[in-house]
């Protein structure tokens, strides 16, 4: 794959060893000769010294024949600017680094459309999606989430007192955002249809949108209880802001440390649901006197990693049920399993590897991934990428079916994901998450991929 990477820095240098390892065809655009010649000697890319917000140039490196472009700078006019010239000269896919949630909220007018940018994405907040994954839903199953954790997975168990007991499934209503992947009964694997019946004591795989997966909890076990969840934060920073966002549901209570007095005043007037303390969350008097050994969730999420491990230490020892840490440097990349097992920090993320590790996922042209073996290697959860001529090409979900004992449970269009409804069209270019039985993987690949 031919892919062009505009800016060296934290973010741009992590993909352009990631995907250049992969051996993948880069080439990278940086203004600093000094940060040109240091990636030219480390890596096996194309880097070029200039400016990526030049038509001239970006012509002269034929961007019109590249299959991504991504600009990954620290400014966001110069990442809009270069992915909206670089989709004029015919680019593929253009991906833009953005800060200001300006340009991402297009509820009076789209930044994105307008320029022509196939995706706007924050290393920040995809790192708040990995934080928020454990804190939103911690019984979820660890197979890949889609679209920045728009689609999740979780089990739950069909608890006496549900009224979806001894029933079909195309006689309950679960929500369209939802979707009953496999149900796992008594040692044996089941691809549910329309006619399948729950029973009681089955443990369902429910694929779905995580406030819907939250919700819909009680519907399967009625004494499910709604509780509190106590999160703090440390730091006012871009990763904090994505966090508090998602965790919007009234049920998190949400405290903000941060040193910064102009800015406690910005977050405050911003999120006045959010208390926001002025102090520094390294002082152990501070957290203790914060009561941080009661909180269910510590996420330090500022600039400094050093703070961010000293504070995470502290209300690990304090008693903070869940800690969770941010680490900004490569520096520390080594040193993340580390941090994970021998401080007793449960979540470690980084933008450069969240950022890598997403890009990879969004980029990749394999046609067919296996996300995940379901239970006694009985089945797939498999990813199939629709090539133009496939038999599903154009096809209206209700009227394409599938061999028995699959299921399509998410549907990725571009970069917005979502749980597939009956009218919803396939194109290529689309992803679908389907789950099969080993014995029909063949017949659905056929099916799928011509």
């Amino acid at each position: 794959m031919k892919i062009v990477i505009v800016g060296a820095g934290e973010v741009g240098h992590s993909l352009t060893a990631t995907l250049s390892k992969e051996g993948h065809n880069v080439t990278l655009i940086e203004q600093s000769g000094e940060r040109c010649a240091k990636m030219d000697e480390e890596h096996n890319a194309r880097v070029v010294s200039g400016n990526g917000s030049s038509a001239s140039q970006l012509s002269q490196l034929e961007v019109d024949h590249c299959d991504a472009f991504l600009a990954m700078t620290g400014d966001d006019q110069t990442n809009v600017i270069s992915c909206s010239l670089a989709k004029g000269l015919g680019a593929k896919n253009t991906i833009a680094r953005i800060h200001d949630a300006t340009y991402s909220d297009a509820s009076i007018f789209s930044y994105q459309v307008h320029f022509g940018i196939d995706e706007f994405v924050n290393p920040e907040a995809v790192c708040a999606t990995e934080l928020a994954k454990a804190i939103r839903n911690p019984g979820r199953v660890a197979i890949e989430d889609f679209a920045k954790g728009k689609i999740e997975v979780q089990r739950l168990v069909l608890a006496k007192g549900s009224k979806f007991i001894n029933k079909k499934l195309i006689d309950i209503n679960i929500g369209p955002k939802l979707r009953i992947g496999y149900i796992e009964r008594e040692g044996s694997i089941l691809v549910p249809n329309g006619d399948s019946t729950l029973l009681e004591n089955d443990l369902l795989t429910v694929f779905g949108e995580p406030e819907a997966l939250f919700n819909s909890r009680v519907k399967f076990d009625p004494k499910q209880k709604v509780e509190i969840t106590r999160v703090v934060l440390f730091g006012g920073s871009e990763t904090t802001i994505s966090l508090i966002r998602m965790l919007s549901n009234p049920r998190f209570k949400i405290r903000v440390i941060e040193k910064d007095p102009e800015h406690c005043q910005i977050l405050a007037d911003q999120f006045p649901h959010v208390a926001v303390i002025n102090g520094d969350a390294t002082s152990l008097r501070l957290l203790e006197e914060e009561q941080i050994g009661s909180a269910d969730y510590f996420a330090a999420c500022t600039k400094d990693d050093e703070e961010n491990i000293l504070t995470c230490i502290q209300a690990s020892k304090l008693g903070a049920k869940h800690v969770q840490l941010v680490v900004n440097k490569g520096d520390y990349d080594k040193l993340l399993d580390t941090l994970r097992d021998d401080l007793n920090i449960e979540v470690v993320v980084s933008p450069r590897i969240v950022m890598a590790d997403y890009m990879r996922r969004n980029l990749s042209m394999e046609s067919v991934v296996e996300l995940a073996q379901l239970p006694n290697n009985s089945g797939s959860i498999l990813e199939i990428l629709i090539p133009h001529g496939s038999p599903a090409d154009k096809k209206i979900i209700k009227d394409f079916s599938l061999p028995p004992g699959t299921l399509l449970v998410a549907l990725l269009h571009k970069f917005n994901a979502k749980v597939p409804s009956a009218d919803d069209k396939i194109l290529p270019g689309d992803r679908l998450v389907v789950i099969t039985m080993a014995d029909q993987k063949k017949k659905v690949l056929k099916k799928l991929l011509g």
